[in-house]
């Protein structure tokens, strides 16, 4: 049994010491917004924070989460009624056209502004160089990104 802290709820999961913190998520959480893209973490679409940092779910084993902060996509939003900021300018923005690799896209996005909340361009480039989008929406993602960090300047809500 592994106890886990996804998005601020409490799961004890019966899962082998092996197994990759994106199945426990998907299957035994039900949380299906963290997506399996190419299971070897270069494509980024697993993508979940780990107290508050950026992981490949798909080679993360769950053992490795035990008594850490798991937030995925379905977690960053401020409540059931108010858009995470950088969903936001997702939408804003038009961004996804397939949309599949968004939610890796959008976590990497918001580890980096939690950073960083007003990246240069190289700087938006070097964090999100490890997601892949097959559509190429990348300069979609760029200027998303760029919003959500215009947002944050005359935010105090983040």
């Amino acid at each position: 049994m592994i106890n886990l802290t996804v998005n601020g709820k409490e799961y004890t999961v019966d899962a082998s010491e092996g197994i990759p913190l994106l199945w426990v998520i998907r299957e035994q959480c039900g949380l299906t917004g963290t997506k399996f893209g190419c299971g070897i973490a270069q494509c980024g679409a697993c993508t979940v924070h780990l107290d508050g940092q950026p992981v490949r779910s798909c080679v993360t084993p769950a053992i490795s989460a035990e008594g850490k902060n798991i937030t995925t996509v379905e977690g960053i939003a401020l409540d059931k009624n108010t858009l995470h900021i950088v969903q936001q300018a997702w939408i804003e923005e038009q961004t996804p056209q397939c949309g599949y690799c968004q939610s890796g896209q959008i976590m990497s996005a918001v580890a980096l502004l939690n950073e960083n909340p007003s990246p240069s361009d190289e700087e938006i480039d070097a964090a999100m160089s490890g997601n892949i989008c097959r559509c190429g929406m990348y300069g979609r993602i760029k200027s998303a990104i760029k919003r959500a960090s215009a947002s944050l300047q005359s935010s105090t809500i983040f």
